[in-house]
């Protein structure tokens, strides 16, 4: 699939969630049966060979890493935000424009030497996708790159992520 088609199927919503802010949807990419299976394919395939398990992030994280952790025929953590795992969990804070968030991960999720490819739905600032490197390394994990279906490289979130591999699918300036 070209990106000018990916691009036909992510819709743009403007002042969402808040004035100003042009909101990438990718519910018309996931609902269309050809979208979706070139975007966990074309997320999937540098990766096959190369890594133990897939981290998705709460929640759009999770639709996108599951099929792409079966595509690769291996499994799937999660990192979440706090108080929504229930069992023993470790947890990475970060900082946000206006405030700071929290991930929490299993603290089994991920075992020492594993090979972790991160996957999320979109690259803003990065914070998050930092903050799930972290908590991969905190377990002992290796991670191999960091894979997401759009990038929003005017907000900077490669800088964040220096040093790591990171793919992205579509990329808007």
């Amino acid at each position: 699939m070209l990106i000018d088609e990916y691009k036909k199927l992510i819709r743009d919503v403007s002042d969402f969630p808040k004035a100003g802010i042009v909101f990438r949807d990718i519910t018309p990419l996931i609902s269309s049966p050809r979208g979706l299976a070139a975007m966990i394919d074309g997320l999937a395939k540098p990766y096959l060979g190369k890594v133990d398990s897939v981290l998705g992030i709460e929640s759009r994280g999770f639709i996108v890493g599951a099929p792409v952790a079966y595509r690769l025929g291996i499994g799937l953590s999660i990192a979440r935000k706090p108080g929504k795992l229930p069992f023993a969990t470790i947890e990475e804070s970060y900082d946000l424009e206006y405030g700071s968030a929290t991930l929490q991960m299993h603290r089994d999720a991920i075992s020492p030497g594993q090979r972790v490819l991160i996957v999320d739905d979109l690259l803003a600032t990065g914070g998050t996708a930092a903050a799930a490197v972290k908590l991969v390394r905190k377990a002992g994990g290796d991670v191999v790159g960091c894979a997401f279906a759009i990038e929003l490289a005017a907000l900077g979130g490669r800088a964040r992520l220096e040093g790591e591999n990171c793919y992205s699918l579509i990329t808007y300036e």
